[in-house]
């Protein structure tokens, strides 16, 4: 039990990392990996906490609207209606981007801003996130 807070920490810095939160885990779970921690668990706990970040910004895409328009709101109408044409022009498959810095935590705001639906949305972002951990491990243990 004592590498539990080890694998909870790199939980919280990839929820972290996929709520709108300017942070990165990719450095944790690579560090981690090279400490020779096992793959499956680092794997199972930074895809876990980083789809769970991306549930939350679905989340919040889905009550987002209502707030539009307000002064203090961070984004523009004209901005809010940008994504929303972006998202109608590539739908569900651009959520295989949602593992991409920058890009990809707004995409999953807008997913949920555009009502994708919920199945859909957490098997499409999963894959993507999962794909990106498994292949960030097998290059890490490729250089090393």
């Amino acid at each position: 039990m004592t590498e539990l807070p080890v694998y909870l920490g790199l939980f919280l810095a990839a929820f972290a990392a996929a709520t709108i939160l300017p942070m990165q885990s990719e450095a944790v779970f690579v560090g981690l990996l090279l400490a020779d921690y096992p793959l499956l668990p680092l794997l199972l706990a930074a895809s876990g906490g980083n789809v769970l970040g991306s549930v939350v910004n679905w989340f919040l895409g889905r009550g987002i609207e209502r707030f539009s328009g307000q002064r203090w709101f961070p984004v523009s109408e004209a901005a809010l209606a940008k994504a929303q044409r972006w998202y109608r022009r590539y739908g569900k498959w651009s959520l295989l981007l949602s593992w991409m810095p920058v890009i990809g935590d707004p995409l999953t705001v807008v997913a949920g801003l555009m009502r994708e639906s919920f199945p859909t949305f957490l098997l499409t972002v999963a894959f993507a996130k999962v794909a990106r951990y498994a292949v960030l491990a097998a290059l890490a243990l490729q250089i090393a």
